[in-house]
């Protein structure tokens, strides 16, 4: 794909979340409200309202886990609703993650997963001959479409296909046409700036009457003033919440993104303030406006007003069941979806990059001046021109220090969210972390992490200082063991013996891999009424009740089948994951490994008096291999299992006990299981295998 392509992708999801932010401290509110409060909504006013910028949100989780799908399926040239249902069902863990929970018959998205969860499939699960007249159209089916319309660059055709199957797992009607009609009009954007064409253009794929009287007038009116008070007073008027059934449905939302478009000319930030001053579901609303915007008008008109990207710093949430990818950032986000569009376009794969490469003009993938730093901060600024962090240094010296880092956690604050916030670390003790610098002679570095210690006070591990050069120059540092305890931060400090004022240039910093060891041990728990120590929240659970232990380390249970309990990231490929797992009553327990969503992976477990190597994909659960065990799934048992390339091994109290070929699953995180019981974890181990046929001990 083109750079200049890939450059609109990159401001279309940059748009996407920086609409979502700036309406999310107001959701809810009502316009009159809004008003009084603060005039006109014109930059972030979470400050004043005590909030922080980033916190987990639906409209940023779904529209972004979802289209996982894509990938997840092998970029299938025709998505179908059931893929797309099958990837809710493995991302979405219930009653947490992504949705507004707010009961069958009442949450649109919350009935279609309990539909999807019993069996009826997608699009019968979203659609109005199984929820009825009003449920299946509310917001939602335009909230979750932009990063499949983001995907089908200048390919209008495309992105109503892929927006129309996505939206239709939990909305039908005139909700699908209105999620079409704005995915049309963000493909077509590519190329195309003028927003009455691309109206014109994206209504060729809408048939519903009503919708298509409702743009009417929209148009209609926006053109008869400059004022969008008016418009929006006439749209309250015509189309409010009180004309329509549901607790946020989509037609008045979608009036004021129409509005918001056609009334702020090619102003990025006037579109977002008038999309959330303009009330009802603001967050949703400002994203979908900001998202097109970024594409239509590009980076540079995101750079223009208001100052929204710094504070942001490309962060956000992407909260699932797969831990470690609920820590992202824009530049992430938008590779997955240039991947995508490649593929389906025909071209290859584009090829795998560092995990912080600052790839796009004034990304800096969460970098920002050390909120932790102690004493003078000598990193003055952070810019991106050209595809490398530049960092402004000012008064290094002895005693002082400049220090950026970026979350690979989640925040303190965020667990305050009225969103769940679930997710595992990207970075675990016994990785190697490696950035490559460029500074003067004379200038030093070296890597650091911040980590939740005991009783949730953050501190601080450092890696040793490396003397820097003109020329680019490798920082590496392998994180120390925490026994467990989850790493917050990882930051890069600069540091000089004598006074240096100038610039210094990160061009990338990665790590991949398992963990050489990763190793929980021994009881955690601080006290009996402490259930919830934060160095727990490392592990995400879809296990109904998940806990510290009061003897050994932790306790999963479950009432019902696949029971799971997860940590580490996508990029874990060849390692070992070992427990002394002590059985209660259960139908089966044992480790997980290579966890893709908490739907797909591998498992080594007891089952009875069985051992056993299970393969779960999605609806089908095989049994790779089997072997009958003395004792069974009773009292105190050690399991590791391993996984080399294709080659899995099982061992329970030091004996091999099955093995089994198998390549579906290339890496992911590891865990526990347990299936209508209870397991007991006395310690959890990961090493990292390097090579074919190395041992796992």
């Amino acid at each position: 794909m083109d750079r200049a392509t890939q450059e609109k992708i990159y401001a279309g999801v940059l748009g996407k979340i920086l609409g979502v932010y700036h309406g999310r401290p107001v959701e809810g509110w009502s316009y009159e409200k809004i008003r009084d409060t603060f005039g006109e909504v014109d930059y972030f006013v979470n400050g004043k309202l005590s909030l922080p910028i980033m916190l987990p949100d639906d409209d940023i989780s779904g529209t972004f886990a979802f289209f996982r799908a894509l990938e997840d399926h092998g970029y299938p040239k025709t998505l179908t609703p059931h893929q797309v249902g099958q990837t809710w069902l493995n991302y979405i863990i219930e009653e947490k993650t992504i949705l507004w929970w707010g009961g069958l018959g009442r949450s649109t998205e919350h009935t279609a997963f309990l539909n999807l969860k019993n069996g009826i499939d997608a699009p019968q699960s979203g659609s109005h001959a199984q929820n009825g007249p009003w449920i299946p159209a509310q917001i939602g089916a335009q909230i979750f479409m932009d990063a499949f319309a983001l995907a089908a660059p200048n390919d209008p055709d495309r992105a109503a296909q892929m927006v129309r199957a996505a939206a239709s797992v939990s909305h039908d009607g005139i909700a699908l046409d209105a999620a079409v009609l704005l995915g049309t009009m963000e493909a077509m954007a590519f190329s195309e700036q003028n927003v009455d064409r691309l109206l014109d253009a994206g209504l060729r794929y809408v048939s519903d009457r009503h919708l298509l009287n409702v743009v009417d007038q929209i148009r209609a009116e926006c053109a008869k003033t400059d004022d969008w008070h008016k418009v929006r007073a006439w749209i309250a008027g015509h189309h409010g919440y009180d004309h329509y059934d549901g607790p946020c449905h989509m037609i008045p939302n979608h009036a004021i993104v129409l509005m918001a478009l056609l009334m702020a000319g090619d102003d990025f930030g006037r579109s977002l303030m008038i999309a959330t001053s303009a009330g009802w579901d603001t967050d949703c609303n400002a994203g979908n406006v900001g998202c097109l915007n970024g594409v239509r008008l590009g980076l540079a008109a995101l750079d223009k007003g208001p100052d929204l990207r710094r504070p942001v710093s490309d962060f956000l949430y992407v909260v699932t069941s797969d831990g470690a990818s609920s820590i992202s950032d824009a530049v992430r986000e938008t590779r997955g979806i240039v991947a995508a569009a490649d593929v389906l376009a025909g071209r290859e794969l584009p090829p795998a990059c560092p995990r912080f490469g600052f790839d796009y003009p004034g990304s800096t993938q969460g970098f920002a001046p050390c909120p932790r730093h102690v004493g003078r901060q000598g990193v003055l600024l952070l810019s991106n021109p050209e595809g490398a962090l530049t960092v402004q240094l000012q008064g290094l010296s002895r005693g002082v220090t400049g220090t950026l880092s970026t979350p690979v956690f989640v925040e303190p604050f965020a667990a305050t969210s009225s969103f769940a916030m679930v997710a595992s670390p990207t970075l675990y003790p016994g990785q190697t972390a490696t950035a490559r610098i460029t500074a003067p002679a004379g200038v030093k570095a070296r890597l650091y992490a911040l980590y939740y210690a005991a009783g949730d006070d953050i501190a601080r591990l450092d890696g040793d200082w490396i003397a820097l050069g003109d020329a680019d120059m490798a920082v590496s540092w392998t994180v120390p063991q925490t026994n467990g305890l989850p790493l917050y931060r990882l930051g890069v400090e600069f540091g000089s013996d004598s006074r240096f004022d100038g610039e210094a240039t990160i061009h990338s910093v990665d790590w991949s891999g398992a963990p050489e060891t990763y190793e929980i041990k021994g009881m955690l728990m601080p006290s009996i009424w402490n259930l919830a120590p934060f160095w727990i929240r490392a592990f995400v659970s879809s296990a109904r009740h998940f806990a510290p232990d009061f003897k050994y380390t932790l306790c999963v249970s479950h009432p019902f089948d696949n029971g799971l309990v997860t940590t580490g990231s996508r990029d874990w490929d060849n390692y070992s994951v070992a427990s002394s797992i002590d059985y209660s009553i259960n139908d089966g327990g044992g480790l997980i490994a290579r966890s893709r969503g908490h739907r797909r992976y591998y498992a080594g477990m007891l089952k009875g008096n069985e051992a056993c190597i299970v393969r779960r994909y999605d609806d089908e659960v095989e049994v790779l291999a089997r072997a009958p065990v003395a004792s069974g799934a009773v009292g105190k048992r050690d399991l590791m299992f391993s996984l080399n390339g294709d080659d899995l091994h099982l061992s329970v109290d030091g004996v091999e006990c099955c093995a089994a070929r198998d390549d579906r699953f290339q890496s992911g995180a590891a865990g526990f299981i347990v299936e209508k019981g209870t397991i007991v974890a006395d310690g959890f181990l990961v090493r990292a295998i390097h090579r074919k046929g190395a041992s796992a001990s």
